[in-house]
């Protein structure tokens, strides 16, 4: 006799030590891949991805990238070939049927979609209502009063009783927000919720999606619009179905997306205990230095050997550009903070080559050099090493 199917269950902390009781996402090993008439095509290779709770993070990557598959796979509406995925602190693949993990999504997870999915024959009350109907939460009397208090929230009160046709498109995917947060879930998550929207509408749905972590929400969206991407907390890239490090992407956003991909592929982490040396004066620099977490100093020394720090860089912030681009010695020494100071390397002969592969980060670099240099009235020493 078979076993009955299993209710989505709580994660074993010690079957899987990773498990972080602050993530509110957790993808451990995620893999992706589809079968047709051509062969075996993998979309997600191996994601490793944790999102805290309360956290605003937006998903970007071209088309293809494995965007949405990665958001189906937290929303439980496909399943990964292989790897673990943890919300909430719930497995909510393993033993589970399709059924329960309907049931379970319906509390714990609201879906935005970009083009709204709002039945077309209920009105906007009736919409929002539908999910607290489908998983029995609230008091049948209560349910029309929460959703017109939703709907008031996204400014749709008094369009209350219209079909979705009869409101405009940007009203449309507000009551589908309001609908997403009938159950009051913890998580939200949003795929491309702007995309058929003006600026106005967009600029009103992120304020909502602020409003909702402000609250303690957390938030994940899947965006092609920088102008969004600037107002989250996090902006993950997805590149051929990989993750590029959020470190790198922010210290050079200008790089292309497989250059991207190559680097993190290719960095070294490290970590430098307080006032640890990193970099020595008048050595060669084997590495471009960026900064995950953590501050370093960069000091210069007088005749008398007496020290001063010019400048202090943290977390996203880069050094060693100087003698890479400039091919001269260390004019300064660099090292750790008061505390200690987590980096990634990358080797010179890679960060030239993407440099001389990418002329608008070697510009964009090389801008940031010369303030540098100006900031603090360094010689330009290009011939250091003459």
């Amino acid at each position: 006799m078979s076993a009955s199917p299993r209710s989505p269950r709580t994660v074993d902390p010690v079957r899987n030590a990773s498990t972080s009781p602050d993530a509110m996402i957790q993808l451990h090993g995620v893999v992706k891949s589809f079968s047709n008439a051509a062969g075996e095509f993998t979309v997600l290779k191996g994601v490793d991805l944790t999102i805290k709770r309360g956290e605003f993070v937006s998903i970007v990557g071209k088309s293809g990238s494995g965007k949405s598959t990665l958001l189906n796979m937290v929303t439980g509406i496909d399943h990964p070939s292989d790897g673990l995925v943890v919300v909430n602190g719930t497995d909510i693949y393993t033993g589970v049927t399709e059924s329960q993990r309907s049931k379970w999504r319906g509390k714990n997870l609201g879906i935005v979609f970009q083009f709204f999915q709002l039945l077309p024959m209920l009105t906007l009350l009736e919409n929002v209502m539908l999910p607290m109907d489908y998983v029995d939460m609230y008091d049948f009397d209560e349910r029309p009063k929460r959703a017109m208090e939703l709907l008031t929230l996204v400014g749709l009160d008094k369009f209350a009783n219209k079909l979705p046709v009869l409101v405009s498109t940007g009203q449309q995917q507000l009551a589908a927000i309001a609908r997403a947060m009938a159950c009051d879930p913890p998580l939200l998550v949003a795929d491309e919720p702007t995309g058929n929207l003006d600026t106005k509408s967009s600029d009103t749905i992120i304020g909502l999606f602020q409003h909702f972590v402000e609250q303690g929400k957390t938030i994940v969206m899947v965006t092609h619009d920088p102008s969004l991407t600037s107002r989250t907390d996090r902006n993950i890239i997805l590149s051929d179905g990989e993750l590029i490090n959020e470190t790198l992407a922010k210290s050079l956003p200008q790089l292309r997306h497989r250059h991207m991909l190559e680097f993190t592929k290719l960095v070294e982490e490290r970590t430098y205990q307080p006032h640890e040396t990193i970099i020595s004066r008048d050595e060669h620099v084997e590495y471009f230095f960026m900064i995950r977490q953590g501050e370093v100093e960069v000091v210069l020394q007088d005749k008398k050997k007496n020290e001063s720090v010019v400048s202090r860089l943290s977390d996203g912030e880069f050094f060693g550009e100087m003698e890479l681009l400039r091919n001269g010695k260390s004019i300064a020494n660099v090292r750790a903070g008061s505390k200690p100071v987590e980096v990634l390397a990358l080797p010179r002969a890679d960060f030239v080559r993407v440099m001389n592969e990418s002329p608008i980060t070697a510009e964009a670099v090389a801008k940031i050099v010369q303030k540098r240099l100006e900031a603090h009235r360094i010689p330009d020493y290009r011939a250091a090493d003459r």
